[in-house]
C-alpha cells in the first residue's frame, strides 16, 4: 500500500516504532559508555563488565531492526518519525562500527595473546605474575612454541633490538619511552654488575576498553653494545587482535629512533706533547 499524502504532514501521528528505535539506540549508547567506564576503572569483575558491553551491542542491533520496521510502517501509513529513525541508525552504527572492525581483525589475525622478541628465552613476568593470578587471567608463563610459530608467520618484524650503545644508555632510553607512554611501571631494575641486566615491568592499556596488557622488557649487554628484548601479553582473552604486536613494533621503532638521535660520545682530545728538553732552537 502506497504512502498517503492526503492529510497535512503535521497532523500525522509519530510512529511508535520510530520512538522505540531511538530509545533503544540511546540506551545502547549509555550502556556501552558505562561498560567502558566499568572496565577502565575496575568497578566490577571482567565478566559482568563485558556482559554489559555485549548487552549494549545487542540493544543496538535490536534498535536497527525496530528502525527498519518503523520505516516500513511510515511508508505504509504516512506517520512521522523518519528523523528519529535516522538518529537511531547513526547512534547504532557508531556503537557497532568498532566491534565490527575487531570482529574482522579476529578472523584475519592468529589467535595468540603473547608476543615477544625472544621466543626461546622470553623476558619473564616476575612482579607482574602476582597481578595475573586472578581468576580467568592468562598464565604468566610464555604461551609456547605453537604461539611462537604463529607469531613468526603473522608478525615477522618483531625481532630483538640490537643497539650500538652501552647497556645503561639503552636502559635509560627504554625507560624514558615507557614513562612517555604513561604505562604503569610495576618494577624497574637498572643494569648492575656483575651481569648488568636491566629489567622493566609495566602495565599498558588498550585504547578504548582499557584492557590491561602486561609488558616485560630486558636489556642485556652485547659486546660493547646492548640488546633489548620485549614481551607484551594480554591479561585476558586468547586473542589480542594484534594489539600486543602493534605495541612491541612501535616500541622497537621508537627505541631505534631515540638511540639514533643520541649524539656519539666525543673522544677526548689527544694531549699536546711538550718539546723535548735539551733540543736547541734554530
Amino acid at each position: 500500500m502506497a504512502r498517503r499524502f492526503s492529510a497535512p504532514y503535521h497532523t500525522e501521528p509519530v510512529s511508535a516504532l520510530a520512538t522505540w528505535a531511538r530509545r533503544l539506540a540511546v540506551f545502547a549508547a549509555v550502556a556501552a559508555v558505562v561498560s567502558i567506564i566499568i572496565v577502565r576503572f575496575g568497578f566490577l569483575e571482567m565478566r559482568p563488565a563485558l556482559a554489559t558491553f555485549f548487552g549494549a551491542l545487542a540493544c543496538a542491533g535490536l534498535s536497527i531492526l525496530v528502525g527498519l520496521a518503523a520505516f516500513v510502517a511510515i511508508w505504509q501509513n504516512g506517520s512521522r518519525g523518519m528523523s528519529r529513525i535516522l538518529l537511531a541508525l547513526l547512534i547504532d552504527l557508531a556503537i557497532l562500527a568498532y566491534p565490527a572492525y575487531l570482529g574482522w581483525q579476529y578472523r584475519k589475525l592468529p589467535p595468540i595473546h603473547d608476543i615477544t622478541t625472544d621466543s626461546i628465552d622470553p623476558p619473564r613476568f616476575d612482579a607482574l605474575s602476582r597481578l595475573r593470578a586472578s581468576d580467568g587471567a592468562n598464565p604468566a608463563v610464555y604461551a609456547g612454541l605453537y604461539s611462537a610459530e604463529l607469531q613468526r608467520a603473522a608478525y615477522p618484524d618483531v625481532e630483538p633490538v640490537d643497539l650500538d650503545v652501552p647497556v645503561q644508555r639503552a636502559y635509560e632510553v627504554t625507560l624514558a619511552l615507557v614513562n612517555k607512554r604513561k604505562w604503569l611501571v610495576i618494577d624497574e631494575r637498572a643494569p648492575q654488575p656483575p651481569r648488568r641486566i636491566g629489567r622493566i615491568e609495566a602495565v599498558a592499556r588498550t585504547p578504548i576498553m582499557g584492557f590491561r596488557e602486561d609488558v616485560s622488557i630486558r636489556i642485556t649487554p652485547d659486546g660493547e653494545g646492548s640488546r633489548v628484548d620485549i614481551r607484551s601479553s594480554s591479561r585476558y582473552f586468547e586473542s589480542d587482535l594484534g594489539s600486543n604486536a602493534s605495541r612491541v613494533t612501535k616500541l622497537i621503532e621508537d627505541i631505534n629512533t631515540a638511540v639514533d638521535r643520541t649524539p656519539a660520545p666525543k673522544k677526548p682530545a689527544a694531549p699536546v706533547k711538550a718539546p723535548a728538553k735539551g733540543v736547541a732552537k734554530k
